[in-house]
């Protein structure tokens, strides 16, 4: 594979917030941002949600749609959507496929126990439906900022 071999990202359809569902075939033609998160509600998420609504207006400025993928339920979704007035939806993946496709699930510690969750991940898939670039383990303070230079750069 030479340097400039982007993978295609794995379709989905899902459910999402705003009554409809998502398929990632859908979208191509436009940029699009995919985050993964552990959770509705939870500090980190909550702060990463709020960054990508602050700077949701430069997203679209830059030909881009936001979307936010946990395995929350839609009623959970919505209700967090709601909360924090987010303008992009929110993707429901109770049965992880999008999860499974994109290599998201890790054995994280969580109070000194081993569980299954969602590694918060975030990824910029490019007009032809690839993988333009991929941040794993993302720490929330100055992300999303990165996030959209790297949109902005794609043109």
């Amino acid at each position: 594979m030479n340097a400039n071999a982007h993978p295609t990202a794995s379709d989905f359809s899902l459910p999402a917030t705003g009554g409809d569902s998502v398929s990632l075939s859908a979208l191509r033609g436009g940029k699009v941002v995919l985050y993964f998160y552990p959770k509705d509600n939870t500090p980190g998420c909550t702060n990463e949600t709020a960054d990508f609504r602050d700077h949701h207006a430069a997203f679209r400025s830059a030909g881009c749609e936001v979307f936010g993928i946990s395995r929350d339920s839609l009623k959970s979704h919505e209700n967090f959507k709601a909360k924090l007035g987010l303008p992009f939806e929110l993707i429901s993946d109770a049965e992880e496929a999008a999860c499974n496709a994109f290599g998201v699930i890790k054995m994280k510690n969580m109070y000194g126990k081993q569980v299954r969750g969602i590694e918060r991940s975030t990824f910029v898939i490019d007009v032809d439906g690839r993988i333009a670039r991929e941040w794993r383990g993302v720490k929330v303070p100055g992300h999303v900022e990165q996030v959209l230079e790297f949109v902005r750069s794609l043109g």
